[in-house]
């Protein structure tokens, strides 16, 4: 069993400060195995606001995987945008942009799905895929989770444009033996098989601790691994300044095909209350 904390779109310099110490607690209370962050640490991709979130890192007991988010490149100055995008996250977030976490159970893989020249729509590399492929082959028994910051699917209702070559790259994370997909930049949670891919589970984050928030409150996931069973429990913070579950699924499939559908199992859910859209 592997328990992956998943954090999204923290948006330092315009967060909620009084949900920071929260987060931290909430990490080091449910012990994760990994935390997976997936993207959007700054909101205009200013040293500051990477010191912030680098200082948010160094407070995580776990060990933790980030990729970055359309916000962790410079919008408003294009030369660094064009020529170093990604000169601020590699010295204070991590040098790699694609990292990778395995152990006896899961392999983890980052994938930075930013396109430098467009701000909100991402894209997804072959040389990435090509990864996703060879840990599914060397280790078909694992389960492989992949993390990145643009979801390769939107639940109905999402205004956002899809990411460039959706269909392709849907289709490309099943090949490769994707499994589990953890993915943001919607600010709306959301657990769903894939509609073109229902061997791979997308599992979407909101907003850890922007006031951006999007007819939510603030949210994160916790994910409990076992070979052909997930659970994900939903934590959200709403007025009070706490995270507390409020949403719990089960999805299983059969773990000796990998091509397996996930399906709900059982559970109980909660309803979550809606928060003012800033």
């Amino acid at each position: 069993m592997r328990r992956i904390l998943h954090i999204s779109d923290l948006h330092f310099g315009r967060t909620r400060p009084d949900l920071l110490d929260p987060l931290v607690a909430l990490a080091a209370e449910t012990t994760p195995d990994l935390v997976a962050i997936s993207g959007d640490f700054t909101q205009r991709a200013r040293r500051g606001q990477f010191v912030e979130a680098a200082a948010f890192l160094d407070r995580l007991r776990s060990p933790w995987l980030a990729v970055p988010g359309n916000h962790d490149v410079s919008l408003d100055n294009v030369m660094i945008r064009l020529l170093d995008p990604w000169g601020r996250y590699r010295s204070l977030i991590h040098h790699d942009l694609s990292p990778r976490h395995e152990d006896e159970e899961i392999t983890v893989i980052g994938l930075n799905t930013v396109n430098r020249y467009v701000h909100q729509a991402g894209r997804i590399g072959r040389s990435q895929l090509r990864s996703i492929a060879t840990a599914f082959q060397e280790n078909p028994q694992k389960t492989v989770v992949v993390v990145m910051h643009h979801p390769p699917e939107h639940p109905l209702g999402s205004d956002k444009r899809l990411m460039r070559h959706s269909a392709q790259g849907v289709e490309a994370l099943r090949k490769a033996g994707a499994d589990i997909v953890l993915s943001g930049h919607l600010h709306n949670a959301h657990v769903a098989p894939l509609t073109a891919a229902p061997g791979v589970l997308l599992v979407q984050a909101g907003t850890g601790l922007s006031t951006r928030l999007r007819n939510e409150p603030n949210t994160l996931n916790l994910l409990t691994i076992e070979p052909g069973h997930v659970r994900i429990d939903r934590y959200a913070a709403f007025e009070k300044p706490v995270f507390e579950i409020i949403e719990t699924a089960w999805f299983g499939r059969d773990p000796s095909d990998p091509n397996a559908p996930w399906e709900a199992v059982t559970g109980t859910a909660t309803a979550p209350r809606t928060a003012q859209s800033t």
